[in-house]
């Protein structure tokens, strides 16, 4: 049987944890893209070419917003990448609004 002292640290643990997923688990006021990207995803919605490095930057903000494509079987493809899409647009309009497309 244990005793009580030794369910402390887990308990303890338990409630930070809990207390992170409650606020969110990050600042609300980071910033979550790099200018570099915001002049990416500009430059993309712009219909500029795209390049290997747009591309990468685009994917990073996706993996940023949870998506992860690495994945062999993803049940909830496409509505994982759409809810990531939808959150790097919402991202784009609050911290891009600013960044000329290159």
């Amino acid at each position: 049987m244990e005793t009580p002292l030794k369910k402390w640290p887990m308990l303890s643990a338990l409630v930070l944890l809990l207390a992170g997923c409650a606020t969110g688990g990050s600042q609300q006021s980071a910033a979550h893209l790099s200018a570099a990207q915001c002049i990416d995803l500009a430059a993309l919605r712009s219909n500029a070419p795209p390049t290997p490095e747009r591309n990468r930057s685009e994917l990073a903000a996706l993996r940023k917003a949870g998506y992860d494509p690495s994945r062999w079987f993803d049940p909830y493809y496409p509505e994982d990448l759409q809810a990531a899409q939808r959150q790097v647009d919402r991202w784009f309009q609050a911290e891009c609004q600013q960044a000329p497309p290159a």
